[in-house]
């Protein structure tokens, strides 16, 4: 893995964290300590563990793609592989993660078959995700009237699922119409596009669930702060807040998904201490913990197992 800049990615790691939590406590002054004590109740402990779930669930699509590059592993160390490279994922548009393949000490990938891994994971989620907008689709579709919303204004979210909805379709034209040129000059896509093939009744059900755990932690969250949401329509603004964070392009959509998601929720109908208290608590869970979860898998994998490398 020479010259692939580690130490720059826990760099922007380190940055980013404490950005996030900077900003977080001055943004939510008692509502972001208000968040901890939340993630303490049994409803905290069953979103904890259902996004346990849902890394697991990507650990097994990574393994499936791994496998297909001649790389086998045993299902805890692939686990313990894959969620290392959880440690970049507050990098822009989480390329971080994309290290997983090229920090492996034994057999690791190329730089070709590491990106086409890591393509072939950002579209099946994008893919998923989009899937999963479209509960909160038909929840603005079958509640069009402000009388029977109970919002004072319905357009901002109206406007945010649309938004989400309406770049997958574009997303699917384009890829459409110009795919095969780019699989040509792109020989990473290409890659990508293989791994895709492999298989794809069983990533498409992995992913899926993965992050239909998430939705389902979100919802739990929401009704631990006493904010009532369907259970379809809380994975259908988890979903649109998500691929609206993707669309920023900066790291872990930090900020972008935040704003979306506080935004939805006030939408349907929240306060905006309970709306920034959800957010943060959905944060905590679904993101800040697979970072603590990358970086103890990190440092285990080359202190002890010595099965990683830094460069």
């Amino acid at each position: 893995m020479r010259g692939f800049p580690v130490r720059k990615l826990l760099l922007v790691l380190g940055i980013s964290a404490t950005a996030y939590a900077a900003v977080m406590l001055a943004w939510g002054g008692s509502n972001a300590i208000h968040s901890f004590s939340v993630l303490l109740s049994w409803a905290g402990v069953q979103a904890a563990l259902l996004c346990l779930a849902s890394y697991v669930l990507r650990g097994l699509r990574w393994r499936l793609w791994m496998a297909h590059y001649g790389r086998s592993f045993g299902l805890v160390e692939g686990l313990r592989l894959y969620c290392a490279g959880y440690a970049f994922t507050p990098t822009p548009g989480n390329v971080g993660e994309a290290v997983r393949g090229l920090m492996l000490a034994r057999q690791p990938l190329g730089a070709a078959q590491s990106l086409a891994i890591f393509g072939a994971e950002r579209l099946a989620d994008l893919l998923c995700l989009l899937l999963l907008c479209l509960p909160a689709a038909a929840w603005v579709m079958g509640h069009a009237r402000v009388q029977e919303m109970e919002l004072d204004s319905p357009d901002l979210l109206w406007c945010l699922t649309w938004a989400a909805v309406g770049f997958g379709v574009l997303a699917l034209v384009l890829a459409v119409r110009f795919g095969g040129r780019l699989l040509r000059r792109l020989p990473w896509l290409r890659e990508a596009w293989h791994c895709l093939a492999l298989r794809p009744w069983l990533w498409l059900g992995l992913t899926l669930a993965a992050w239909t755990a998430q939705g389902l932690a979100f919802w739990l969250l929401c009704r631990a702060v006493e904010t009532p949401v369907l259970l379809a329509t809380a994975i259908g603004f988890y979903a649109v807040a998500m691929v609206a964070g993707a669309l920023s392009a900066l790291p872990a959509g930090l900020g972008g998904m935040e704003a979306v998601l506080v935004g939805l929720l006030v939408a349907q109908g929240a306060s905006g201490a309970s709306a920034l208290t959800i957010t943060l608590l959905t944060r905590l869970v679904t993101l800040w913990l697979a970072v603590l979860i990358g970086v103890a898998c990190l440092i285990y994998s080359v202190a002890l197992k010595k099965d990683i490398r830094f460069s």
